[in-house]
Order: structure tokens, then C-alpha cells, then sequence
């Protein structure tokens, strides 16, 4: 495909490979704070476990990430974002907050809203609990010890299903964990770090790929890979997700008429969703996503695979089905572009890995 050297051999039982680290697991948020009450979170470790385990039941092989240069990462990140997320829990911990405060998490209580700061020069708090909120924009999205290293480790993930797809296959899974597509170019939240999706369609576009096509099947939209290729015209970005308009995360984006602006204006498609809509309206959304994406003409697709549309999550109202997500893949694959897949949401544990087998299953044309 577009070349840069690989030392990744492809083999055809390698044609969808799925790519893990053990390192993923190492993010323990130990929950949220949601309406300023500590809550049960639903972005745990054993998310990557039941998946692994159920790709490896339906016959996936299994590549382990290989280390990659952070230059993939500032290619989409502000570098000052990127130094925040890899130190703040040292600079926590070096603080005395676990010990002295019982403050086991890095969690923003301020934050530096234009109405506060407009006029006056920028100013980098010295307190680093001052500091969270200038990078942060939610308090759901908690770091601990291990934080950085998970989401390091899904970008290494992501970066080797590119270099797979690079050396020839026609499609890699990232079993990305933590998620990334809320992310933008400064600021992380919704349970994000680092943007999987953008780095991978940014990667595909440094390796000679003209144009790259973003399609986020997640349940919420994917308001920080549409912000970091908003202007842009070589990376379009299409998102189908419940309606924001009907008091869903992100609430501040995902409307049908954000649709790019300057060089990118008509280079993003948002479908917004009612509550409850299900395999026939999801499918019928998606496959004006797909009709859209190949017009677009892409030489190759970046999927956000979140399988938390479906009818048992807790995390949003849609009702999809298995048979839909495996239909899904399906229409997907009807573009005939090399894919790369990335792991978003979905959090009901118990139907978690067979949701994202079918889907794959469907992307890869084997039924499974």
C-alpha cells in the first residue's frame, strides 16, 4: 500500500489482525465524578480482557503493539497536552495529595473559562490542582498511576495496526483502551486521553494516503476527532450518535449542521440519533455514512468501533443489536478501502467481546 518501511510481515491468516498491550490494563480511574458525587466508573480494565477473549474464541490472531516515536502523537496533540497527561501523576503524587488529602486521583475543580482569564496574560497555575482544569474538561475523566502508560500503550496499539495495514493487510483492530475519539488538539475528557482515530488517520495520511476517512460508529460523537480535522479537506470525518440536542455527552457538539469550515466545510457529517433508535434507523444512518465516505473517495478508512449503541449498554438509550453491529461491519466493508479499527466505547461486560467480534466479523467478510 503506501509505503514506509514495515518490519511487520503480513500473512493471511494476518488479513484482521488484533492488536493488544498489557499495558492498556494499567488505567484504573476508580470511577467519576459525575454531578460532583464520586460514582462507579464504567471504563474499566476488564473491557480489553472480554474482548481479547472473544476475538481470540472466534479465531483472530493476536499481534502484540509494537513501541512507537510520540511524533505520531504531536502530529494531532498540542505538545503541552501530551507533557500534562505523561507527568501530572508524578506532579500529583510528588504533591502530597494521595497521602496528605486522600485525593487518589487527579481530578480538575477549577476551570479557566474565557470569562475568567480574558484580558489577561496566560499564566500557568503553580498548584498543580489549579493546573488540571486547563487541560481537562470534565470531571469524569480521572488519571492515576498508571493512566499514561495505558494510553501510551493504545497508541502504540493503533500506530502498529497502521504499520500492518502500511505493509499490505486490508484491515487491523486496535484493542485500544483507554478510548480517545473525545479528545481535541488541547483538551482531553469523556473518559479520553489521547486520540487513537486521529493519530491513525493522521499516520495513514503521512504514509502517502491522499485522503482518510474517519467513521465513528461510537454511541457519542466524536467531538475531538471532528475539531482536529475540522478545516482540514484530506480527512473526512463522519459520526453517527444519540442526539446531543436530547441532553447527551458532548452536549456541545455533534449537530447536524456542523459540517467543517474553510478547506474542511462539507468534510464532516454528523447523524444525530433520537433515543431509541434501533438496528433499522442505525443501519439506514450508517449506510448514508458509507454512501457519503465513498464519495469522498478515501484511499483508506479509520473506523471508531464503540460498541455502546447496543440495547444492554448503560451508556446511551440506543437499542442496536449484534446482527446490527455484524451489519454494520458489512456495509463498512463495501468500501473496499484498507481499514483500520479502533476500540471506542461499550461497557455492558457481558455482551462487550461479542458485540465486537460481530462487528469485526462483519468488516472482515467472515461471518463470524
Amino acid at each position: 500500500m503506501y509505503s514506509k518501511e514495515s518490519t511487520l510481515e503480513v500473512r493471511d491468516e494476518l488479513m484482521f489482525p488484533v492488536v493488544t498491550s498489557a499495558d492498556c490494563l494499567r488505567h484504573e480511574p476508580l470511577g467519576e465524578i459525575w454531578l460532583g458525587t464520586a460514582t462507579p466508573g464504567t471504563e474499566v480494565a476488564e473491557r480489553a480482557t472480554v474482548i481479547r477473549s472473544a476475538l481470540e474464541g472466534a479465531g483472530h490472531s493476536i499481534v502484540d503493539a509494537a513501541a512507537h516515536e510520540d511524533a505520531a502523537i504531536t502530529a494531532v496533540h498540542d505538545p503541552e497536552l501530551v507533557e500534562y497527561l505523561r507527568t501530572t501523576w508524578t506532579s500529583w503524587e510528588a504533591a502530597g495529595y494521595p497521602g496528605r488529602d486522600g485525593a487518589n486521583r487527579v481530578v480538575p475543580y477549577l476551570f479557566p473559562l474565557p470569562g475568567l482569564t480574558e484580558g489577561l496574560p496566560v499564566r500557568t497555575p503553580t498548584a498543580p490542582h489549579a493546573r488540571a482544569g486547563i487541560y481537562c474538561y470534565d470531571t469524569m475523566t480521572l488519571i492515576g498511576p498508571g493512566t499514561w502508560e495505558a494510553a501510551r500503550a493504545a497508541v502504540d496499539c493503533t500506530l502498529t495496526a497502521v504499520d500492518l495495514v502500511s505493509a499490505g493487510a486490508s484491515g487491523a483492530y486496535a484493542l485500544t483502551r483507554p478510548p480517545g475519539h473525545h479528545v481535541t488538539r488541547t483538551v482531553f475528557g469523556g473518559s479520553c486521553y489521547l486520540n487513537n482515530a486521529a493519530i491513525a488517520a493522521q499516520s495513514l495520511r503521512d504514509r502517502g494516503a491522499t485522503r482518510v476517512a474517519v467513521i465513528d460508529i461510537d454511541a457519542h460523537h466524536a467531538n475531538g476527532t471532528q475539531s482536529i480535522f475540522y478545516s482540514r479537506d484530506d480527512v473526512f470525518v463522519t459520526s453517527l450518535h444519540i442526539d446531543p440536542a436530547a441532553g447527551w455527552f458532548p452536549h456541545h457538539a455533534g449537530f447536524a449542521d456542523e459540517v467543517g469550515i474553510g478547506q474542511g466545510r462539507a468534510a464532516n457529517l454528523n447523524i444525530p440519533l433520537a433515543e431509541g433508535t434501533g438496528d433499522e434507523g442505525w443501519l439506514a444512518a450508517l449506510a448514508r455514512m458509507v454512501e457519503t465516505t465513498a464519495a469522498f473517495n478515501p484511499d483508506a478508512v479509520v473506523v471508531s468501533l464503540g460498541v455502546d449503541a447496543a440495547a444492554d449498554d448503560p451508556e446511551s438509550p440506543l437499542r442496536v443489536t449484534a446482527a446490527g453491529y455484524r451489519a454494520a461491519g458489512a456495509l463498512i466493508a463495501e468500501l473496499d478501502r484498507p481499514t483500520v479499527a479502533v476500540q471506542e466505547g461499550g461497557y455492558h461486560l457481558p455482551t462487550l467481546g461479542h458485540l465486537v467480534a460481530a462487528t469485526l466479523g462483519g468488516l472482515a467478510g467472515t461471518g463470524r
